[in-house]
């Protein structure tokens, strides 16, 4: 999928067998969905290392084209007669770098057609579990690291996160979703509150695009913040849990936002101290990097692989599919990430070491003699490879840096080479054996 930028089993097989091939590949059942998302995390743990991570986690609807007759066992995905999956997935990236470590955990599922009413059922059988399962899943995964923030959109915003998540070197940073009430306050709750607090300064932020909704801008906000216990919830079903959590609030609101456009207001939360000015900031610009999640998903999508138009005839196939697509997304924006060699990652985070050696046999073959067209980057790490690969996609080490199609010739012909490789190896050995 990385080498050829797509999910269309013709295209992937190369061939007609090659098609049938990964066809059977889905259809095995020993190929399951859990074992594909246990392999998102090998590499990312050992690139973790001694580092801040932020893990960034969010959901996605994968939208198929169906119609009354070929629902392809899909459940809906949204309001309407839209059916798909859900993929949920969590990214590590470096705080100091923003450099791209892999992937954490997360889930792929099909929704049911009927389920409980959500107030009925415990959070073990809810889908919103998903937020705590996966930020689980990041306390063995970023075990190496030096400190992990989990950060998370509206949605994780659950009080079972706050209560159980938390741990030394292990914070969460989320966006507030509803007002809550608050220990020892009175009347008041998390929203009054912080509107009381005093205005402690004021910036200009970007805001990134979102196609197709909103165009790129800038957005002159102020911000305030302050100390916070939120109250467990009257409805919690969860009653082990602890009645208050001490937290940290930070609120930034927009001053005079341009006519027509939905003023910013953010209302973040986290375990981490904000004390000053300084670190409140802090807070905004570490959420402000959930962006890179959502151009995750943008990859698996229209800017990349395309997953919305396969074809695949059923859900149980298809969920396979989104959760080896996920993964190729993840290799997709590392390769392309690091062909400047920033962050220092190893090769090993999106090659395996026989893909490694093949690399650095192929390093000196693709090198000119101007000192432009050397391979400037220390063997073995991602930034050699990625010069390696945008060299076989027909990069002349001059003009622009090598985009995403150039990397996708490159290691689509990479891989060429590499079979090759280890069909050479493997013929030798049998003639040595006879």
């Amino acid at each position: 999928m990385v080498a050829r930028e797509t999910v269309c089993l013709k295209r992937l097989g190369g061939d007609r067998s090659g098609e049938e091939a990964a066809g059977r590949f889905f259809a095995n059942p020993r190929v399951t969905v859990d074992r594909i998302i246990a392999s998102w995390s090998e590499h990312t743990g050992p690139a973790a290392r001694g580092r801040h991570v932020l893990a960034m986690h969010d959901t996605s609807a994968i939208k198929f084209r169906t119609r009354a007759e070929r629902r392809r066992g899909l459940g809906q995905v949204g309001h309407g007669n839209i059916h798909g999956l859900l993929v949920h997935a969590m990214l590590a990236i470096d705080r100091d770098s923003g450099a791209c470590l892999g992937l954490v955990g997360g889930e792929v599922w099909n929704r049911p057609g009927k389920v409980t009413p959500l107030r009925k059922r415990a959070l073990s059988e809810r889908e919103s579990r998903r937020w705590v399962d996966t930020a689980e899943r990041a306390k063995t995964v970023l075990a190496d690291a030096r400190s992990v923030t989990v950060i998370g959109d509206a949605e994780s915003d659950l009080f079972p996160m706050w209560a159980m998540a938390p741990e030394p070197d292990f914070h969460l940073l989320i966006r507030v979703q509803a007002d809550r009430r608050l220990a020892a306050a009175g009347d008041a709750t998390l929203f009054t509150v912080a509107a009381r607090f005093p205005v402690a300064g004021r910036q200009v932020i970007a805001l990134p695009a979102r196609p197709p909704d909103r165009a790129a801008r800038t957005a002159a906000v102020e911000i305030r913040f302050g100390a916070v216990d939120i109250c467990r919830p009257h409805n919690e079903k969860d009653r082990t849990l602890a009645k208050t959590v001490p937290l940290h609030l930070v609120e930034v609101r927009e001053i005079d936002p341009p006519d027509g456009v939905e003023p910013l207001h953010w209302r973040l939360l986290s375990t981490h101290a904000v004390n000053t000015e300084a670190d409140a900031w802090r807070i905004v610009n570490w959420y402000q990097a959930r962006w890179i999640i959502e151009q995750l998903f943008r990859v698996m999508k229209s800017q990349g692989l395309g997953l919305e138009d396969s074809q695949m005839a059923s859900a149980d196939r298809l969920l396979k599919l989104a959760a080896i697509a996920t993964k190729a997304a993840c290799v997709i924006m590392q390769l392309v990430q690091e062909r400047d060699g920033t962050h220092g990652l190893p090769a090993s985070v999106a090659f395996d070491e026989p893909e490694i050696d093949t690399i650095e046999l192929l390093s000196p073959t693709l090198e000119g003699k101007t000192h432009r067209q050397k391979n400037p980057h220390p063997p073995r790490s991602l930034a050699h490879a990625s010069w390696v690969m945008a060299r076989l996609g027909g990069w002349n080490c001059y003009y622009k840096p090598p985009g995403p199609i150039t990397m996708r010739r490159g290691r689509e012909r990479f891989n060429a080479i590499h079979e090759g490789r280890l069909l050479g190896s493997a013929a030798k050995r049998d003639v040595r054996l006879l």
